[in-house]
């Protein structure tokens, strides 16, 4: 018998190996169809771990939010659960947008790839949540500065961050961002593994900041 791991593993590999953002989606568009059952069985923390703080630092009803990342909307789906919303999702794979449409909790679904200008109005979002995105060879620091831009002043920044990624610019920058009263980091997780069942999957942390200061 087939261990499945091993498929969501070569998955995984398949698109941290990706040369650029049109070979990353269509590695994704290519998981589309298996990734929820795969990230199931693997035992995939990121989505309910963004959900929990959500929760804790905002009240049901909250939104607009923006799901950065929304693949085939794991997590739209429990922030919809517990009332928050409307959702947009944004994702760089057209094949995982069609998933996420498939769900129906999502008012928008934008074709988009984080770290490039959003087409979004500044100050639209109350909240933007992005989990397992801030990930090795895929999203870093460099996708904070339109992150601010979209979320209105007060509102609140839940990422998940692979700590290689952290340590490579992450932790400096929004330390930068926080010194300078652009952001207040309100809660940060200590490290966990997002995938138990998939082996040597390294680690990473989640945190939630609040957007302080102007619109800019």
């Amino acid at each position: 018998m087939s261990d499945p791991n091993k498929a969501t593993s070569e998955s995984l590999r398949q698109v941290y190996a990706a040369r650029d953002p049109a070979e990353a989606a269509a590695g994704y568009d290519t998981w589309a169809e298996t990734y929820d059952a795969e990230m199931a069985q693997a035992g995939y923390r990121h989505p309910a771990v963004g959900l929990a703080l959500m929760a804790r630092h905002l009240p049901p009803g909250t939104g607009p939010v923006l799901d950065a990342g929304a693949g085939t909307g794991l997590t739209g789906e429990l922030l919809a659960i517990l009332g928050f919303g409307p959702l947009v999702g944004l994702d760089i794979s057209p094949g995982m947008l069609a998933r996420a449409a498939s769900k129906g909790v999502y008012a928008d679904l934008v074709e988009a790839r984080l770290g490039d200008p959003l087409p979004f109005d500044d100050a639209r979002f109350a909240a933007v949540i992005s989990t397992g995105v801030f990930t090795s060879g895929h999203v870093g620091f460099e996708a904070m500065a339109e992150l601010l831009r979209v979320t209105r002043p007060g509102g609140r920044i839940v990422l998940t961050i692979k700590d290689a990624v952290w340590r490579e610019g992450f932790a400096e920058g929004a330390a930068g961002l926080c010194a300078t009263g652009r952001l207040r980091l309100l809660e940060e997780t200590p490290s966990y593994v997002s995938m138990p069942g998939v082996p040597d999957t390294s680690p990473g942390r989640a945190c939630v900041w609040e957007r302080l200061g102007a619109e800019r």
